[in-house]
């Protein structure tokens, strides 16, 4: 499964803009296979966003806002719970991930 970030590219909220890029970049900088999906520009992943929400999840009033996130078709969480993981350390199990991903650390060189 692939980790979508649902975004808004065109979005006038500075917060939402905020929330995106920590998402992002938290995932850029941790090597975490992503794809983002621009919902501004694609009606379809919209509409399939909206639907696949869960229901308590949802607000009372308008849209759900980006970054909405998903593991394949489940549902993972939004901003607040992306934020909430990340300071319990628990990112990874988050995002129905099984590990780190494995980076090779540099060798000192011997000269």
């Amino acid at each position: 499964m692939v980790v979508r970030v649902y975004i808004a590219s065109s979005s006038g909220s500075l917060a939402v803009k905020k929330h995106q890029h920590s998402v992002v970049g938290f995932l850029e900088a941790n090597r975490i296979s992503f794809e983002e999906v621009d919902i501004t520009m694609q009606e379809e992943q919209r509409l399939w966003l909206y639907q696949n929400i869960p229901e308590e999840k949802r607000p009372r009033q308008g849209k759900p806002l980006p970054p909405q996130i998903f593991n394949g078709s489940f549902y993972c969480g939004d901003y607040e719970d992306f934020f909430q993981a990340k300071e319990t350390n628990t990112v990874f199990s988050f995002l129905r991930l099984n590990s780190q991903p494995s980076v090779k650390a540099s060798e000192p060189s011997t000269v």
